[in-house]
């Protein structure tokens, strides 16, 4: 439980968490970065942020089919 509180309570930055999961996205990371990241960020951050990328990605899927589809 302490690990927990603990991992939650990192003071990396939203705005580093949404690059390192759009990285993630990719799948280009070297082994360094990643352990960086592994360290700093906040799981509940890179949660959200992977959610909201996922959101992102399927919508615009949706619209590129749509626009094919039209023609």
């Amino acid at each position: 439980m302490r690990d927990l509180k603990k991992a939650t309570q990192r003071k990396t930055s939203f705005g580093a968490t949404v690059k390192a999961v759009l990285w993630s996205f990719l799948g280009i990371r070297k082994k360094s970065d990643y352990e960086k990241d592994a360290a700093q960020l906040n799981p509940v951050h890179v949660i959200i942020a992977g959610v909201i990328g996922a959101l992102i990605f399927i919508a615009t899927l949706i619209i590129i089919v749509k626009i094919i589809v039209a023609k």
